[in-house]
């Protein structure tokens, strides 16, 4: 995609603080930096979201996940924890078009990153939660 930032990033038309990279995905420092080594992972092939992956792209690239994972644990051993997020579409808060995943590490809770998701069970009865279920698996069976 020619008007693509992270596709510009991975071609090496914009620089970056790349750390890591084989055949098919590309990881490098976010320029946010939520925190000390937030890192953005993305596959090399132009996919806008999680749902233009097929199996294969998603076992190469989030096979990918765990070895980055391991290295952000080592590179800071101060760090207390990791978040792993994959936001798919605007309402999701995707802002950049192409695929990627965010590797932040933790620090303390006091760090000014925060994830905040209301419980709602409340609002859903067992039967609810069961006719939920049931819908998923129905989509499964057809997918």
């Amino acid at each position: 995609m020619t008007d693509c930032i992270f596709c510009k990033i991975i071609q090496g038309e914009i620089p970056t603080n790349k750390v890591y990279e084989d055949d098919d995905v590309f990881a490098f420092l976010d320029t946010s930096q939520a925190t000390k080594g937030h890192t953005l992972l993305v596959p090399k092939k132009h996919v806008q979201d999680i749902y233009e992956y097929d199996s294969e792209l998603a076992a190469s690239v989030f096979s990918r996940v765990p070895k980055l994972a391991k290295a952000l644990e080592t590179a800071f051993s101060e760090s207390e924890g990791l978040n792993i997020i994959n936001n798919n579409r605007e309402v999701a808060y995707q802002t950049v078009f192409h695929s990627h995943i965010h590797l932040i590490p933790r620090y303390t809770t006091d760090d000014d990153f925060k994830i905040f998701m209301k419980n709602n069970s409340e609002h859903y009865s067992d039967e609810a939660m069961q006719e939920i279920a049931a819908t998923i698996n129905q989509a499964l069976t057809n997918a």
